[in-house]
């Protein structure tokens, strides 16, 4: 097994460290209420999805 034979530098690591930060996953705007919701799912907020009522909203609260 390879073994480093000199330390990395800070820069280098902290460039290979830069795309490890959490992403903000997307969000989409509800059109029935304008809610920020989830995309391909329903609103938590009114249950809608593609226009139709699939979730009731207050069984769920």
């Amino acid at each position: 097994m390879p073994n480093p034979k000199r330390r990395h530098s800070k820069a280098r690591r902290d460039r290979r460290r830069s795309h490890d930060f959490l992403k903000r996953p997307a969000g989409s705007i509800c059109p029935n209420c304008g809610e920020t919701k989830l995309p391909h799912r329903a609103c938590s907020h009114c249950g809608y999805y593609r226009g139709r009522d699939v979730i009731d909203v207050e069984d769920v609260l």
